[in-house]
């Protein structure tokens, strides 16, 4: 495993970096965000049948890349928990209130720095 990314702070993963694959993904998933694998299956049925239609593996790859994100948040509870109070924030919030606009940049700045490990920057 690499070391801990910038957005993690101080807080430990709970469980090692996944493969970016679907059966990886997802035990991976089951582990720090149960309440999301309907979702996850889901979008895995709707970007296998977009993949199929098209001819492209975009999709896919997009779909693997998306949900290594939503695991590398999920798996340390610091950076999970700032995500939640985050994404709470924006949707209780008026779009002109600043804070509305700080949660934003927070959930931003969470997922870019998740895509930045996932991608071993």
């Amino acid at each position: 495993m690499s070391a801990q990314p910038e957005h993690h702070g101080h807080d430990e993963p709970l469980i090692g970096r996944p493969e970016r694959t679907p059966a990886a993904l997802r035990v991976a998933l089951a582990r720090v965000a149960p309440h999301r694998l309907a979702e996850m299956e889901r979008q895995k049925d709707e970007v296998i049948a977009l993949a199929a239609r098209t001819g492209r593996l975009d999709p896919i790859t997009q779909f693997l890349e998306a949900w290594a994100v939503v695991v590398e948040i999920a798996r340390f509870p610091g950076a999970a928990a700032r995500l939640h109070a985050a994404e709470q924030a924006v949707q209780r919030l008026d779009r002109g209130d600043p804070a509305w606009s700080r949660a934003v940049a927070d959930i931003r700045s969470l997922q870019e720095a998740a895509r930045r490990a996932v991608a071993g920057e």
